[in-house]
Order: structure tokens, then C-alpha cells, then sequence
């Protein structure tokens, strides 16, 4: 922003509070974003899923170090904010309600503040809060880090074997998976709901798909895979996981999507 001519009122005369200023405008970009997305989003081809994104650290390999394959609770941070559940939830939300939700649940700001950026009341404000907060399901029973790369390993290990009992044991009944190819490859268009479902899915797959190989990887800071064929990554997988069973899967397959995974795995 050009600061203004001598001649006009002074820079801190014009914006009294700097950091109030940042805010509104920052919120307000955001708003236009967010509705513009919202909008190319109802031209997507299949669901729609934010970019998986990979951690510098691998969480699990094979062999391992000297001392063995290392601990995921050590090498996992896991961040709420960048999660895959906490993103699609985000998703769910109009623009006006996600600015609201973040800026007081996640920055604290006050309703009063919020209301300059959105140009509504404090209480049409706390409303929109409101609205956002409903969105989020219920958590089950917290899985600890380890607990949850258990999980995910061992789906992997009965997607491998092509064991559809180990599967639909590892999945809650009411488990949903998603995928999202953005009409560029090859996928499921609606979610696949049902944990019996999504096993037998998940075997037709692999009789389809020969020579994939499954890595286990941190996706979205949680234990995740991916699957790559002859070094390329054709898709990665975020999983979800309460009292021990895998709840959602979401499968990103679209190209564009997995570039930062080409130079991770």
C-alpha cells in the first residue's frame, strides 16, 4: 500500500491501529478467496478435498536405524490446524462462517473486532461461530499417535494381503471414504459409505491395481499412505481414527494435488 502524500493526513493519523487495519483487510481477502473457491468448487468433477500435505519426516520405514524403526510419537508433531478432519470441516463452512470460526476459536479475537471484518454485528457474529462450531462431530475416544499408526498400518498390511474380514474389523460400521480424482484420473465420485463397503472397495482396488506399493507416511501430521507404482505417487491417503477403528479415509488422487509429494517420497 502506498503511504499517502504530504499533503493528506499522516500515515499513523490514517491508520490508528495497524494490527486492527492488517486484520480486516487480511479477513476480507480472504472472504473473496473463499467465496471465489467456494464457487469453482461447485464445478468440480467428484468430491472435492484439500491438498494432502506430506511431513519431512517419514514416520515409519523399513529396517529402520541402528536402534530400529523409530518411534511415530517421536517423529510425528501432530498440528490440529493443518489435520486433514479439521480441514474438511473448514470446507464445510460459508466464508463468512469460517473467517468467524477462526478468528475467535482458533486467534481468540473478540466478536467486536470480527465485526468489522465481516461488516455484521458482534452477535450476528457469535452466531456464525455458533453455526461453524456445530459442525464439528463429536470426537470419539483420543488415540494416541502410536495407536493411531497401529491402525493405519495395519489396514495397509490387510489391504496388501487382500483380507476383507481384517478390513471390515479395522473399520467402524459407519466408516466413509472420499476421494477426490478432480476428474483426471480414475475414481469413487461419491463417498463409499460403510465399513463392509469400503473393504470390498478397497480389494477391488488392489485386484485392479497391480505392482502398487504402500507407504506408510505422515499426512497432514497423522499416520497416513501413500501408494506409489515404480516410484511415481499415484495417490495418498489421510485417515481418521476413534476407539481404535478407522471412522473416514480420504483418498487424493488428483494430479495437481500430489505434486509435493514427488520430491517426499
Amino acid at each position: 500500500m502506498n503511504r499517502p502524500h504530504s499533503s493528506g493526513p499522516s500515515w499513523p493519523e490514517e491508520i490508528l491501529s495497524p494490527g486492527a487495519w492488517l486484520t480486516t483487510v487480511t479477513g476480507r481477502i480472504c472472504l473473496d478467496l473463499l467465496g471465489s473457491a467456494r464457487a469453482r468448487r461447485e464445478r468440480y468433477v467428484g468430491a472435492w478435498l484439500p491438498e494432502p500435505l506430506p511431513d519431512g519426516t517419514e514416520w515409519a520405514h523399513a529396517g529402520g536405524g541402528p536402534t530400529g524403526p523409530a518411534d511415530p510419537a517421536d517423529q510425528i508433531v501432530l498440528d490440529e490446524s493443518v489435520a486433514m478432519a479439521f480441514l474438511v470441516v473448514l470446507e464445510s463452512m460459508t466464508p463468512a462462517e469460517r473467517v468467524a470460526f477462526v478468528l475467535h476459536d482458533v486467534f481468540r479475537y473478540p466478536f467486536a473486532e470480527i465485526a468489522d471484518v465481516l461488516g455484521r454485528t458482534p452477535a450476528a457474529c457469535k452466531q456464525l461461530a455458533a453455526s461453524a462450531r456445530r459442525r464439528v462431530s463429536p470426537a470419539g475416544a483420543p488415540v494416541p499417535a502410536t495407536g493411531r499408526a497401529d491402525v493405519v498400518r495395519h489396514v495397509k498390511e490387510a489391504w496388501e494381503s487382500k483380507d476383507i474380514a481384517t478390513l471390515v474389523a479395522l473399520l467402524d460400521p459407519a466408516a466413509v471414504m472420499t476421494a477426490d480424482g478432480g476428474g483426471m484420473v480414475g475414481t469413487a465420485l461419491r463417498p463409499v459409505e460403510g465399513g463392509a463397503r469400503i473393504a470390498e472397495y478397497m480389494v477391488a482396488i488392489a485386484d485392479k491395481a497391480p505392482g502398487l506399493e504402500l507407504l506408510e507416511r505422515s499426512v497432514n501430521g497423522a499416520p497416513g499412505l501413500v501408494a506409489q507404482r515404480s516410484g511415481v505417487v499415484m495417490t495418498v491417503a489421510a485417515f481418521d481414527v476413534s476407539d481404535g477403528r478407522v471412522t473416514r479415509i480420504w483418498v487424493i488422487r488428483n494430479p495437481e494435488k500430489l505434486r509435493p509429494w514427488a520430491r517426499d517420497c
